[in-house]
């Protein structure tokens, strides 16, 4: 009996250093990168539904001189895809759509340039059509409210890049369709059907469609650095739309990853569509599912995906045999939570 008890206090004192040591590596990390009195981050890194970290660095707002704290409110961009493309499958687990549906029967006056381009090619950025914000022409829209019509009549007349399942090419056109065919479908607004489908479901009470007009509480500021940190510029939230306008915290991060892991808005069949490494035309694997970017971190397969909008970056990584969830927000373009949050999941890793 004395012998077990001799080993399980030396078992605890071993996992309180190992614990101790982790945190003391995490906070190195971050701290090099992330100063007090600059723009700053919360990280939250999470193993087997156990909080292993969870800090604020820097400042949320310099002109208020508001130290950042674990609880803020972050614009996410292109993280928001993820609820995109599981409102995607939610319709199609219902019946109202199909992956392999032609967009042309939501949008008849879609030009596809003779092309069949199904949802399937939106969702995993293999439709070839032109990424809109890659033209020029953006910043004479940057501003304007525009309607889910509006945003995709500005690039559908554009060229087609490639052949549709020819490549892979990053896509915020082919969200911006799946929003706008989400609002067809249900005859609801986007952000209506991600709240009261999603946001309300998982809990997700500091997640938000973002707004200008809007109280948010707890909301962070963003900035930029123009030979010193100025404020972030000016976009309508309309215009980056389900392929970036979302907001939330890494706690609201974590829900929505452990409402996804429990079958709450998907079943387990099309939940795992989400994380298929899909292929092109010829066989190649794209490396992406539906909203999920998939690599290998210490031979496991990760989820993971960024985020990037004005004055904010952000980066969320799941590994699911460990259970791990890594999330990063940052509130200054300049400084990208991406490798951190990778190096934080590797650790974890076992």
């Amino acid at each position: 009996m004395k012998t077990i008890l001799k080993f399980l206090i030396l078992l605890l004192i071993f996992q309180n250093g190992f614990s101790q040591n982790l945190e003391a590596r995490i906070d190195s990390l971050i701290s090099s990168k992330f100063k007090s009195e600059n723009p700053g981050a919360v990280f939250l890194a999470v193993k087997k539904g156990k909080v292993i970290y969870r800090k604020a660095f820097g400042m949320a707002d310099l002109e208020m001189n508001v130290k950042m704290k674990p609880e803020f409110v972050f614009e996410i961009g292109s993280m928001t895809k993820q609820f995109t493309a599981v409102s995607i499958l939610m319709l199609a687990e219902r019946g109202k759509l199909k992956l392999d549906d032609e967009i042309t029967r939501f949008i008849p006056d879609y030009p596809t340039h003779g092309n069949v381009i199904t949802i399937h090619h939106l969702l995993t950025h293999t439709s070839g059509i032109k990424d809109f914000t890659s033209m020029k022409s953006i910043k004479d829209i940057a501003r304007e409210d525009l309607s889910p019509k509006e945003l995709v009549d500005f690039f559908k007349d554009q060229p087609m890049d490639f052949k549709p399942g020819e490549e892979y090419k990053y896509c915020n056109s082919g969200y911006a369709l799946l929003g706008y065919i989400i609002e067809i479908v249900t005859g609801q607004a986007y952000e209506d059907f991600v709240v009261q489908n999603i946001f309300k479901k998982a809990g997700m009470e500091n997640s938000y469609y973002a707004s200008h007009d809007r109280i948010i509480k707890n909301r962070v500021s963003g900035y930029r650095d123009k030979s010193g940190y100025v404020n972030a510029n000016y976009i309508s939230f309309s215009i980056p739309y389900a392929s970036g306008s979302i907001m939330s915290t890494v706690d609201d991060l974590l829900k929505w990853q452990n409402v996804l892991n429990g079958n709450l808005l998907l079943s387990p069949n099309y939940r795992e569509k989400a994380f298929t490494n899909y292929k092109l035309n010829n066989g190649t694997n794209i490396d992406y599912g539906y909203g999920w970017h998939l690599e290998k971190v210490k031979s496991k397969t990760i989820r993971e995906h960024g985020g990037s909008i004005f004055g904010f970056k952000s980066m969320g990584v799941y590994e699911p045999t460990d259970q791990i969830c890594v999330v990063g927000l940052s509130n200054c373009e300049c400084n990208s939570p991406t490798v951190i949050t990778k190096e934080i999941a590797s650790l974890l890793i076992d």
